[in-house]
C-alpha cells in the first residue's frame, strides 16, 4: 500500500509531541480516535501513520505523516483535503513539504512547456529571461497596448498583465487582449522581437472558459493565472483542458494559508501545470528571505520524475541595478520580473527597458 509522506511543522512541548503527532495523523486520515476503528482494512491501510519526528527548534518539530494514496482518489481537491484539510484550522501546524510516490506523480502531467519549452518559444536557449507588467490598472486598453509595444520593442521576453487587471470597464478583457496582442505583433514585425504577452485570466468557471476562448482566437502566446484565487482544482482543470500555451502562475492569495511557499508555489503549482512561477524576491517589498527564495527556486527546478521543471520568476520591488546580483544568485534558469522600476522612468521608459534587457544579458552566467 503506497503512502504520500507529508511533512508538518508542529509547535508543541517536547513532552506532548508524540501525542500531538499521532493526533495529526488521525485528523488527516480518518478523523476518529484509533479505538473507534474496528475494521482491519481501515486500521491497516487508511489510518495515517507517523513516519518520523525531528526537532526543528525550541518547541517546533517536523512531523512526517504517511497518508494512503488511495484516500486521494487522484483528485486535486481531495488530495489537498487529505494533505491539509482539517489541520489547516489548527494554528500550531504548518504544511512544509510533500513527497509523492511515482504512481501518484504519473497521474499528473505537470508543466506542458517547462523551462526548455519556454526557451524554445522565445529563441533564448541559455540566457536569463526578462519579464515586465502592464500597470497601473485604471489605464485604458490603448495605453496598456502602447506599454506592451514599448516593452516588446525594448527586448522584454514576457509582458504580463498586472494581476489586478480583469474585465473592468476601463480596459475590458476582450478589448485589452486584442489591443495588446496586436501591439506585440507589431513590435515583432518592426523590431524582430520574440516576446510573449500573458493576459490575466480571472473569474468564475464560465468566465474563465470564455476568456480561454478569446486568447485562442487572438493567438495569444501565454497566460497569467493565480491558482490560489481560482481554486487549485479549477486551476488544474483550466490548464489541462482549456489552455494550450505556457502558464505563468501568480502568487496572489497564496499567503492566506499555512503552507510552506516552496511547497505551494514551487512544487504544487508546478505539479498542476505552471510553466513559470512568480514569487516575492528577497530584498523587495515582501518579507521572503534569501534562503526561502533559494528553496522555492530549487523546488521549481529540481528533477522530479517525469514532471518538467518550472521557471522561477522572482518579483516584487526589484530594480534594474540588481540584475547582476540576481543572476548570480539564481543562475541562468530564471526570469527576472521588474515593473515599477521601469515604469518610474516616465518618458525614458524605452531606454530604461533596453537598459534592463542589456543588464540581464550581460549578467548571464558562463558555463
Amino acid at each position: 500500500m503506497q503512502r504520500i509522506s507529508a511533512t508538518y511543522r508542529v509547535r508543541a512541548r517536547a513532552a506532548d509531541i508524540d501525542a500531538t503527532a499521532r493526533a495529526l495523523a488521525l485528523e488527516q486520515s480518518v478523523e476518529l480516535p484509533l479505538e473507534a476503528i474496528s475494521d482491519p482494512y481501515v486500521r491497516d491501510h487508511v489510518v495515517g501513520v507517523v513516519q518520523s519526528i525531528a526537532p526543528h527548534s525550541e518547541e517546533l518539530f517536523d512531523v512526517v505523516v504517511g497518508l494512503s494514496v488511495a484516500t486521494t482518489g487522484f483528485d486535486v481537491a481531495q488530495t489537498m483535503n487529505m494533505l491539509f484539510g482539517n489541520s489547516s484550522l489548527h494554528p500550531h501546524i504548518e504544511l512544509i513539504d510533500v513527497e509523492f510516490p511515482a504512481a501518484f506523480l504519473g497521474r499528473f502531467a505537470g508543466p506542458r512547456f517547462g523551462i526548455q519549452g519556454l526557451r524554445e518559444l522565445l529563441h533564448a536557449p541559455q540566457r536569463p529571461l526578462t519579464c515586465s507588467a502592464l500597470k497601473p490598472q485604471g489605464l485604458p486598453s490603448a495605453e496598456l497596448a502602447a506599454l506592451c509595444y514599448t516593452f516588446a520593442a525594448g527586448g522584454i521576453d514576457v509582458i504580463k498583465d498586472d494581476h489586478g487587471l480583469a474585465d473592468q470597464s476601463y480596459a475590458p478583457f476582450a478589448e485589452r487582449v486584442a489591443a495588446c496582442q496586436r501591439a506585440l505583433e507589431r513590435a515583432r514585425r518592426e523590431c524582430g522581437t520574440r516576446a510573449l504577452y500573458a493576459p490575466s485570466l480571472v473569474g468564475s468557471p464560465r468566465t474563465l472558459a470564455e476568456q480561454a476562448r478569446i486568447i485562442r482566437a487572438e493567438g495569444v502566446g501565454m497566460v497569467l493565472l493565480a491558482p490560489a484565487l481560482l481554486g487549485i482544482p479549477a486551476f488544474a482543470e483550466l490548464v489541462h483542458e482549456h489552455i494550450e500555451v505556457p502558464v505563468l502562475a501568480h502568487p496572489a492569495y497564496a499567503g492566506a494559508a499555512r503552507v510552506s511557499p516552496p511547497l505551494l508555489l514551487g512544487k504544487l503549482f508546478r505539479l498542476l501545470g505552471a510553466d513559470a512561477v512568480i514569487y516575492p524576491n528577497f530584498g523587495g517589498r515582501f518579507s521572503y528571505s534569501a534562503e526561502r527564495c533559494r528553496e522555492l527556486a530549487g523546488a521549481a527546478r529540481a528533477p522530479w520524475g517525469e514532471i518538467r521543471p518550472a521557471l522561477p520568476v522572482p518579483a516584487g520591488g526589484m530594480t534594474v541595478e540588481r540584475a547582476a546580483e540576481l543572476v548570480e544568485f539564481y543562475g541562468n534558469d530564471v526570469m527576472l520580473l521588474i515593473g515599477g522600476s521601469l515604469l518610474a522612468a516616465g518618458d525614458a521608459l524605452p531606454a530604461r527597458t533596453r537598459e534592463f534587457t542589456a543588464a540581464v544579458s550581460a549578467a548571464r552566467r558562463r558555463a
